[in-house]
């Protein structure tokens, strides 16, 4: 599918954006809320045991939920009047960044792109390019060159300390950038889903809608001694997951990975994964995953969640119902009103 193909296509939100996964910092928990009376029922029996014990603290609990909620509400209107406001009053820093060019990409992935690309290729031809980590079908591989990844980090600094608006990435992550708000979809993160990582993950994950990926959600976060530490264990909103680590200079912070989501928790494991600069992590959206405390320094992160319509309209992956559909703005959250072809219900486990 070509940029043209993607950006001409309505893409919807499944109205379980405003009801579930909603992240409760103060304990931990995602809950889903509909009603006080399902949210008691659902949930003060586990706040209980996690400390939320008197009538204060639980209205405190539905104080920030309401809060989110709303926000989640006012989102895509919210998110439009950054964009323009970014727009017309900051000045980049290094405007080249914002446009993919070759050179910017190590040759190992492009070699290893380049294999994808080829006719008559099995995933299993790739082992001699793609290192599987200790945790099932994540890989690990070279994405940018280190020159690159300075002076993206330079860009996205020198943003932070302008007056511009900025959002947050998502409830788990405070601190960090939007990059469609930024200027980053057009001209960087489409081309390189659609040239570089569609070849990639049409091979690694077929059963997720690795080959059908049209549309994506792509942001930076910060991880500082001072700010987030680390980052609690979850699944994403993503049937393809790219999780590339910019720089600093930090120490341990190393990504853990335990089993699909549909596999109960207490039957899971977690695989430590060392996450180093200018290497990207690639996994499938609903592999549960989390990320250690870095003890010093500061880490900056590109995450891209890539979305595939065809997977995902029959069977929304945050909700696990068939999606109620809203209107959103720009690849929203990669629902369209039609599939084209069949859908795989789950990724297979292993």
């Amino acid at each position: 599918m070509t940029h043209e193909e993607d950006v001409s296509r309505q893409f919807y939100t499944c109205s379980c954006f405003t009801t579930d996964n909603i992240f409760l910092e103060d304990y931990k928990l995602h809950v889903r809320f509909e009603c006080e009376q399902q949210f008691r029922l659902d949930y003060q029996t586990v706040l209980r045991r996690l400390g939320c014990v008197t009538d204060t603290q639980l209205e405190d609990v539905f104080n920030k939920i309401s809060q989110e909620v709303d926000r989640r509400r006012r989102l895509g209107a919210t998110s439009a009047e950054r964009a323009a406001a970014i727009k017309d009053t900051y000045l980049p820093l290094h405007p080249h960044v914002y446009h993919l060019q070759e050179s910017y990409l190590t040759p190992k992935f492009k070699q290893i792109v380049e294999f994808c690309r080829g006719s008559d290729i099995r995933e299993g031809g790739l082992g001699d390019l793609l290192k599987e980590e200790a945790a099932a079908r994540v890989f690990r591989f070279p994405v940018f060159e280190k020159r690159f990844c300075e002076q993206l980090v330079e860009e996205l600094e020198h943003f932070e300390r302008s007056p511009a608006p900025k959002g947050r990435p998502n409830t788990m992550n405070h601190y960090g950038i939007l990059l469609n708000e930024l200027g980053f979809d057009e001209g960087f993160i489409t081309p390189l889903r659609q040239r570089y990582l569609n070849p990639l993950t049409s091979l690694l994950y077929p059963d997720c809608g690795g080959g059908h990926l049209d549309s994506h959600k792509a942001f930076v976060v910060k991880y500082d001694m001072n700010e987030d530490l680390d980052l609690s264990y979850h699944y994403d909103n993503a049937e393809v997951t790219l999780n590339v680590s910019l720089g600093k200079d930090f120490t341990e912070g190393n990504l853990y990975f335990g089993d699909m989501r549909q596999v109960p928790l207490s039957e899971m494991e977690c695989s430590e994964v060392e996450h180093r600069v200018t290497e990207g992590l690639l996994h499938r959206g609903q592999h549960m995953h989390g990320a250690l405390p870095i003890s010093s320094g500061q880490r900056w992160n590109l995450i891209i969640w890539m979305r595939a319509s065809q997977e995902r309209n029959k069977l929304c992956p945050m909700c696990n119902r068939r999606p109620t559909l809203e209107e959103g703005d720009g690849f929203a959250d990669g629902f369209t009103k039609h599939s084209d072809a069949p859908l795989n219900t789950l990724c297979v486990l292993t």
